[in-house]
């Protein structure tokens, strides 16, 4: 008996609880283009990929010089690694209530197939991560242009050895562990469910970056965010960088594509609930 009252009231503290999905979001929503917040959030992603490539792409030169002189100086990949994710662990804690914290266009347009932000906001955060990452990367060649040019600048390249399918495979493959975490560790109906484990959404996300980049370096350098690898390779301007170019926009769109297709509709279930809302609405015709 005593177990069954427990249970009662265990069912009525998590029912109380209960959540509902919230609409999605319109595909075209001028009037947003009338708010101050979306102005906000817009600077918010600005800023917040300026800092992450400018911090990035300064640790990935400072290891390329010093293990010039140095085979076992730098902090090396592991130290590459942790710089990448850690910055994207500061930088969503901090952007998360103002912009979402997207601060890569893969991220973006993830979000934007699975309905949580409308078009004209994608498209402005899209232009807004890429103009940070360009300023970003001039800081580091404006602050060491030596060291940047000598060191290839950060820009992604196609490591020797590996074809194009194989990098193009490394980046979905990496984007989209990216982006699924991003729709897990946000996932409002997780948090309703499983409110009593304190989760801090930054923290996988940057640790989903941090392993990537451990494993996909030595193949890519690491996109998986378009607008890194575009910025970087606007200001190093070097053939080789805009030659893989491609692969770093392909890639990580279609992991993103992917990882909200798999949370969205399989996951989450959303096809199985709109085939339900189908045949109920000719049911009832």
């Amino acid at each position: 008996m005593a177990k069954d009252i427990e249970g009662g009231a265990a069912a009525h503290e998590y029912g109380a609880k209960d959540y509902q999905d919230p609409p999605p979001a319109p595909l075209i929503d001028s009037e947003e283009l009338t708010k101050w917040s979306l102005y906000r959030a817009v600077i918010a992603e600005f800023i917040a990929t300026l800092l992450f490539l400018y911090i990035t792409v300064l640790t990935v030169i400072g290891y390329k010089s010093q293990s010039a002189a140095d085979g076992c100086g730098g902090v090396g990949i592991l130290g590459i690694a942790w710089a990448f994710g850690g910055m994207i662990f500061v930088l969503v804690y901090c952007t998360a209530g103002i912009s979402g914290g997207h601060i890569n266009p893969a991220v973006t347009f993830g979000l934007f197939l699975a309905r949580k932000v409308s078009l004209v906001r994608a498209v402005l955060y899209i232009i807004a991560q890429c103009l940070g990452a360009i300023c970003g990367c001039g800081l580091v060649k404006a602050f060491q242009k030596s060291y940047y040019v000598e060191h290839g600048g950060g820009a992604n390249e196609l490591a020797l050895g590996y074809s194009k399918g194989t990098g193009l495979a490394a980046e979905i493959i990496g984007t989209f562990v990216l982006v699924y975490t991003v729709f897990s560790a946000t996932d409002p109906k997780r948090s309703a469910r499983d409110s009593h484990v304190p989760v801090l959404a930054p923290l996988p996300i940057g640790f989903a970056v941090f392993m990537v980049h451990l494993a996909t370096i030595p193949i890519t350098g690491t996109g998986i965010n378009p607008a890194r690898s575009f910025g970087a390779a606007v200001i190093y301007g070097k053939d080789k960088a805009w030659d893989d170019q491609w692969i770093f926009w392909v890639g990580p769109f279609i992991g993103a594509a992917i990882a909200a297709i798999y949370h969205q509709y399989i996951l989450r279930a959303g096809a199985i609930k709109a085939l339900g809302s189908f045949r109920s609405s000719s049911y009832n015709n």
